[in-house]
């Protein structure tokens, strides 16, 4: 079994979404082995954007996935109306939910999410433009530097043409 966990950008272009997609598609290519009977396993908080977008890739790769929940609320509370259908069929596709005791989706919630990804994966994949930590703690390049640290290997992906939208920094 080979466990990988996701963090990525929230906000990528509608136009970068074919080419991340393929380059999920490409990388989860590398770690299945059906031939030994391995089982591909994807830990997504399928936020919307990389998660999601990584968790679909998942489960296209007859992979199992195992959705992190980061709050009770994390639904109702984050999940935006145009998404729900998304967020819903995942849940419904995850082999394993994992709903977090925090009553309400924050910084904590998000940040215990995130150590739960990283206690559970064997890599970690970041939709990740490469820039340092914008100072709030707990965005995807927080998640980066703290995989690293931990000594978990980190495929970045971030394919040419990918970008993340302005008006959302």
């Amino acid at each position: 079994m080979t466990a990988l966990a996701v963090t990525g950008h929230m906000d990528l272009t509608d136009e970068s979404v074919p080419a991340v997609r393929a380059a999920l598609d490409e990388l989860l290519a590398k770690y299945r082995d059906v031939g030994r009977g391995e089982t591909l396993v994807g830990i997504s908080c399928i936020a919307k954007g990389a998660d999601s977008l990584f968790a679909e890739a998942v489960l296209a790769a007859g992979g199992r996935l195992v959705v992190v929940v980061p709050s009770r609320d994390y639904r109702r509370s984050t999940v935006e109306p145009d998404g729900a259908p998304l967020f819903d069929r995942l849940v419904e596709a995850a082999a394993e939910v994992v709903v977090l005791p925090y009553e309400r989706a924050g910084r904590q919630a998000y940040e215990a999410a995130n150590a739960l990804l990283l206690e559970r994966a064997d890599r970690l994949v970041a939709v990740w433009n490469g820039e340092p930590p914008g100072g709030r703690g707990g965005g995807t390049a927080d998640v980066v530097l703290a995989a690293r640290e931990a000594g978990i290997p980190v495929d970045v992906v971030w394919p040419a043409g990918a970008a993340r939208r302005a008006d959302s920094r």
